[in-house]
């Protein structure tokens, strides 16, 4: 399975902010969406990336204040991105090692979604039942 094919069933969408944000606003846009992570981009360019943890692990155990803080000073720069051509297996092994949630998923220098770890748990999911099923299926018609 590739990252084509999870975009595919989860959709391609993207939820962004800009860097000049504050991280108040970034927080407000997580839970109208209820997602972990949004996209620091200036028009089509990425250049982080703000998730839950940025907020607690650079912003409150620092003492800084949301209101008073811009997305840029405390997203994460250096994004780990895949090609929708990834094998699904490859993400999450980029995942696992870059220790990251969400992986951005670029194309022609241009992203077209973002998968979580959660979609990709999802997917795995499906096509093992999938596979379960055939594999049912086979059994009982060849008795």
């Amino acid at each position: 399975m590739t990252v084509r094919q999870v975009l595919f069933r989860k959709g391609r969408e993207v939820y962004a902010i800009p860097p000049e944000a504050t991280v108040l606003e970034a927080l407000k846009e997580l839970a109208q969406h209820d997602i972990g992570a949004l996209l620091v981009m200036e028009g089509d360019q990425l250049l982080g990336i703000f998730s839950e943890r940025d907020y607690a692990r650079k912003l409150v155990l620092l003492g800084r204040f949301s209101k008073d803080t811009r997305v840029e000073e405390v997203m994460t720069r250096q994004v780990v991105t895949v090609a929708p051509e990834t094998e699904l297996s490859e993400a999450m092994r980029l995942m696992t090692e870059h220790r990251v949630r969400h992986l951005p998923v670029v194309e022609g220098g241009k992203v077209v979604g973002v998968i979580s770890i959660g979609d990709a748990v999802k997917a795995i999911i499906a096509e093992q039942e999938v596979l379960i099923e055939e594999l049912s299926r086979y059994v009982t018609e060849n008795r």
